[in-house]
């Protein structure tokens, strides 16, 4: 009777479900309190028993609990890069560039997701089909919403001279599309102040105001938008393009807002290299000037190289910020070999970024409110 008792008492802590290490050590307590005199050896018994065949399981069950809550990185599957991140009726999103040769570069796909962990794939929410001027190299999108429209800003061809191509716009009705061409010409087709029209980022000022920072070469140029997005209006002085390249500048630009200031970050080294890297400046006018102040992302060479061309997702009401980059896997040695991950970013008390360490993990999940 006693025995039927204690495997009574076994079989329901073994019913054990979110709660499985607490309930067991809850078990083996009561076990060897209740335990009458002279049945010290069966209980030890049992509870060795229970050893070998339930701490196995624990660890199995805590692992693939903490894998389901995280991201892991790679965020997405596939071969994907210059990812660009933001949130659309509480989703998150992400807008990469297609990794592979340029002549395959025909079309862009996006990955939402309601948490950061589990991502659904949007496919070919515009290609070269749909915007007859562009050919290759299909780059780097850059997304805003405006009045209920989604604009789509592109590169498109990998321009090096006047009629080859340049940053396009597409717009649509939804953030997974499907776009179509919204000028039926590059918004800019030519270069200005050194700096091929590439990498492009759209930023919306305090004011209401849309800037769109772009720029290759090791030169970055800033114009103000109109606000239907049609073409470029002049600055206050005239000038339709202003430069602001900090130190080191390579390609990649994105901007954001914290507490009053305009964080401008960029991509310095080689793409195609271990050393590439996101750096970064602070200034008081989206226009800078911009002086650097070091480093917040690069290769960890037990994790990853080529860490860099990221944006930033500051999650609504929920003070977190995540950066969103791509890099190459160790081993991986081909230019278009990179994949998209996410890890977190933080700031110090004085508001300068800290270094990110990249990770294998990711981050955790963080569900929106609907």
């Amino acid at each position: 009777m006693r025995r039927a008792l204690y495997w009574c008492n076994l079989k329901r802590a073994c019913t054990v479900s979110k709660s499985v290490a607490r309930l067991t050590l809850q078990f083996a307590v009561e076990v060897l309190q209740s335990c009458p005199a002279g049945h010290d050896f069966f209980i030890t018994s049992i509870l060795v028993s229970m050893k070998k065949i339930w701490i196995p399981f624990l660890l199995i069950t805590t692992t693939i609990s903490l894998q389901a809550q995280q991201t892991g990185n790679p965020v997405i599957k596939g071969w994907y890069a210059d990812p660009e991140g933001a949130v659309f009726k509480n989703k998150y999103w992400i807008f990469p560039t297609y990794s592979d040769k340029y002549e395959k570069q025909v079309f862009f796909d996006a990955f939402s997701s309601p948490d950061l962990v589990n991502w659904t794939k949007h496919e070919r929410i515009l290609d070269t089909n749909r915007v007859k001027w562009a050919w290759r190299a299909m780059w780097a999108p850059a997304i805003v919403e405006r009045d209920k429209k989604y604009y789509l800003f592109f590169g498109a061809n990998d321009m090096h001279k006047t009629g080859e191509g340049g940053i396009g716009v597409a717009v649509a009705d939804k953030p997974e599309g499907p776009y179509r061409d919204y000028l039926g010409k590059p918004l800019i087709g030519d270069i200005y102040n050194g700096a091929q029209p590439i990498d492009q980022f759209v930023f919306k000022d305090k004011d209401g105001q849309y800037y769109i920072i772009y720029g290759g070469w090791g030169h970055c140029n800033i114009a103000r938008l109109k606000k239907d997005f049609t073409g470029l209006e002049p600055f206050p002085d005239g000038e339709l393009y202003k430069e602001i390249t900090p130190e080191k500048y390579v390609e990649g630009p994105f901007m954001f807002l914290k507490d009053g200031k305009y964080y401008f970050m960029w991509s310095e080294g080689g793409w195609t290299g271990p050393d590439y890297s996101v750096a970064y400046a602070i200034a008081d006018s989206p226009l800078g000037p911009f002086r650097r102040v070091g480093k917040i992302l690069e290769q960890d060479p037990a994790v990853a190289t080529g860490a860099g061309h990221h944006s930033v997702i500051e999650a609504p009401g929920k003070n977190k910020w995540f950066i969103v980059y791509h890099r190459r896997p160790l081993g991986e040695t081909a230019a278009n070999h990179r994949v998209v991950c996410i890890d977190e970013m933080h700031f110090d008390e004085k508001g300068f970024i800290q270094p990110v360490k990249i990770t294998h993990e990711g981050v955790k999940a963080l569900p929106l409110k609907k």
